[in-house]
């Protein structure tokens, strides 16, 4: 990627994160002057035009490039299905893949500038506050040891399945390996852990260097950090109280995904129609 394009990326990030200050300043300023209703709404469109025009901004979501250090030796782009939505409020940097319908609510975190790739499997919910980062995978050219998670033969340094639900202040730091399914609380934490598929970590709860059975569920505030704990953690039966939460709330995040995309896209069609003839 040339130093155009990286320097056009990062105004672009500039003007995501400036447009919310510049429509309170001009609601403001309608307000002393009573400037008319509609010449507002026509001055916040360009505005979204604006941001939407540069690149990575296409009006459902925004990502920006990594910089070459001695642990991340290649310039990437954030890489978004069409119908995964990032608000314009949160953050996705470098390597990072965001399958299909994927919702990242405002100020979540997803740095894929140290440890690469991460990735996250469609339907998948990042919500507000929450942070998805790893150690370094690479340094001087060279892969760490034991720095990554292998799913279908491919290495990862965080990698997050289908329909998982990552709720307020949560955090996932790899290596890491959260499969289908999963339930991850408020303020719950996977560190160098993996968790199996329609399992529960109830709010608080943190694991540490273990592998979570599939449908298994830690309770609120557990911290689990050997193996033998991690063994013995109740399944989830039919009269477990979370055990459909997950389905609830993927199918509401899913709703934001769609519904704020189509919203952009609506913006965005209004824009191009105010825009002037050149």
């Amino acid at each position: 990627m040339n130093r155009v394009a990286l320097v056009l990326a990062g105004v672009g990030g500039f003007l995501a994160a400036a447009l919310v200050g510049l429509v309170a300043v001009l609601t403001g300023e309608a307000h002393r002057s009573g400037m008319e209703l509609d010449s507002l709404r026509s001055q916040v469109v360009l505005l979204q035009t604006a941001v939407t025009a540069a690149p990575g901004h296409d009006g459902r979501g925004h990502g920006r490039p990594n910089v070459l250090t001695s642990f991340n030796p290649d310039i990437n782009l954030p890489r978004l299905e069409e119908s995964a939505f990032v608000d314009p409020m949160a953050s996705v940097i470098g390597d990072v893949q965001l399958g299909r319908e994927v919702y990242v609510a405002p100020f979540a975190s997803i740095r894929g500038d140290e440890g690469q790739p991460i990735s996250v499997g469609d339907e998948t919910n990042i919500q507000d506050g929450v942070v998805i980062h790893a150690l370094e995978t690479v340094q001087g050219g060279v892969a760490v040891p034991n720095r990554t998670v292998e799913v279908d033969g491919k290495p990862y340094a965080v990698f997050i399945g289908r329909r998982v639900s990552l709720a307020h202040q949560s955090q996932v730091h790899g290596p890491a390996r959260v499969d289908d399914g999963v339930f991850i609380g408020m303020q719950a934490l996977v560190f160098k852990a993996s968790v199996g598929p329609g399992s529960v970590l109830e709010p608080g709860a943190k694991v540490v260097g273990v592998n979570v059975a599939g449908g298994r569920y830690v309770p609120a505030g557990m911290v689990v950090t050997d193996q033998a704990t991690a063994d013995r953690l109740p399944v989830i039966t039919a009269d477990y109280p979370f055990r459909t939460l997950n389905d609830a709330v993927v199918h509401v995040n899913t709703s934001f995904a769609r519904g704020y995309a189509g919203a952009a896209e609506s913006a965005k069609a209004a824009a191009v129609a105010l825009t002037p003839p050149r």
